[in-house]
């Protein structure tokens, strides 16, 4: 199962069973499959649900949806039962059931008009808006033997559509293609480099088909892991293609928290890539890699895989992109919104953030909210915004340093901006709180200027009431 399908796998459902607003961001987060594993203690977080209990709440409504006593629900999920349960019945219904038939109806991947590559999405979340030249430059650089492409955007910026936009390209052209998300990895994958390293090779063996064959390759104790893990890809995975093999790693970032595994594992990247030059097998290889912000663990300039290949950084969304999306969300026919003023001043005051944009056409399409209110009540608690303000605000809280970093840059004059540590420069913006003009940090839109200076304000009050 790959984890972008089962994704889109969701939306597909939550469209057919016509879970709409709130439920449906509970849902597609709950059931996604790196979160699987996950307590709800952790998910309703994640979902950016309002509590615990309204999340609990909301789950209860989901399955509702799917019930036994609906026409195509699920025969095994009573939903007047108030026992455990629950989640693991209709995962298990969706992965033996609905899946396998949902994968028969895929349209396989096909040019379109715009230009774009790739299968035809179900959902609204999966439209891909192309932003050129990124596209042309990406589908010609993922031909070349050994090619290395670098996709960094801070978080919900189309890191990931972009990633299998390229991989799509490249299936057409008779590579194979794996995709990767590091965010599937569970914790105790990342406890050792070889753990890692083995994690990572079983994985992209099975999503070639290839039965993992790790013990025929593998001698941690004489030869190392990194030696064993070259040996490994280029003696069987390699060596089993052939084709060339375009491979996605998302979420590259992950492995940041865990410096022991990074030191060892981002070189060996640069090595692979650069074994192209020397020999035939590993021009293969076609690395394609997406994180969030820059590495700041220490690496040798000669050894960092992020100063070699080609790099992408992706923009907010410009007008004409902009105006792209609202045609799918149905909106161009809207003069409200179409105008002169309406479209340029979400852009300004979002940046022409994609997820931002998203969330406004989705509220504007469901006519839950009117334009102007859209923008007024924007940067405030009430907002579109609000959930996603408060997860941002609760990040911020929870590394006292972040939130006294940002302040900063807030309290800055907007042009200049502040030099920040690294570290902290770098966490701030794979958020996507601010972006980085040479070395120094200016507030990436008008959205989180405003409600972060008024939250700041608001914090500053309560302190010196003490």
């Amino acid at each position: 199962m790959k984890p972008e399908d089962w994704d889109l796998f969701l939306k597909q459902i939550a469209q057919d069973y016509r879970i709409q607003g709130k439920l449906k961001e509970i849902f597609l987060v709950r059931f996604a499959y790196e979160n699987w594993r996950k307590p709800d203690v952790e998910v309703w977080e994640l979902a950016e649900a309002a509590s615990h209990e309204t999340y609990k709440k909301q789950m209860t409504q989901i399955y509702s949806f799917f019930g036994s006593d609906q026409p195509q629900g699920c025969p095994d999920l009573d939903p007047s039962s108030k026992g455990p349960g629950k989640f693991q019945i209709l995962r298990e219904w969706f992965k033996e059931i609905k899946y396998p038939a949902w994968q028969k109806q895929l349209v396989l991947p096909a040019s379109t008009a715009n230009g774009s590559t790739g299968r035809s999405l179900p959902g609204d979340a999966q439209v891909y808006i192309p932003r050129p030249p990124i596209e042309a430059d990406c589908y010609q650089e993922i031909l070349k033997p050994g090619a290395l492409i670098r996709i960094q955007a801070p978080e919900k910026m189309g890191k990931t559509l972009l990633l299998n936009a390229i991989l799509a390209h490249a299936a057409q052209v008779d590579c194979r293609k794996v995709y990767l998300n590091f965010q599937t990895a569970e914790g105790p994958m990342f406890n050792s480099l070889d753990k890692f390293l083995r994690w990572f090779c079983a994985n992209i063996s099975r999503e070639l088909g290839l039965k993992p064959q790790l013990e025929d390759f593998w001698d941690e104790e004489l030869f190392g892991s990194l030696v064993s893990c070259k040996t490994y890809f280029q003696g069987y995975i390699l060596d089993n293609m052939d084709r060339s093999l375009a491979l996605g790693l998302d979420n590259l970032d992950r492995i940041f928290a865990y410096p022991e595994i990074a030191k060892d594992f981002l070189p060996m990247l640069r090595y692979w890539h650069e074994e192209a030059n020397n020999l035939e097998i590993w021009q293969k290889l076609r690395l394609v890699i997406a994180n969030s912000t820059e590495v700041y663990i220490k690496l040798d300039a000669n050894q960092s895989p992020f100063n070699v290949g080609r790099q992408v950084k992706l923009p907010g969304f410009n007008l004409e992109q902009v105006k792209e999306l609202a045609n799918y969300y149905e909106l161009n026919q809207k003069p409200e919104l179409m105008g002169d003023r309406f479209i340029p001043e979400l852009i300004a005051l979002v940046g022409g953030h994609p997820y931002l944009i998203r969330l406004a056409f989705a509220a504007l399409a469901q006519q839950a909210i009117a334009p102007h209110t859209l923008l007024q009540e924007a940067p405030t608690q009430s907002g579109i915004y609000g959930p996603h303000l408060r997860r941002l605000w609760d990040n911020l809280q929870s590394s006292p340093e972040l939130g006294l970093a940002l302040q900063s840059v807030i309290v800055a004059p907007e042009e200049a901006g502040v030099q920040l540590e690294p570290t902290l420069a770098y966490k701030l913006e794979s958020m996507g709180l601010i972006h980085l003009v040479g070395d120094r940090a200016q507030i990436s839109c008008l959205l989180y200027r405003q409600y972060f200076r008024s939250q700041l304000l608001e914090l500053s009050r309560n302190d010196e009431s003490k």
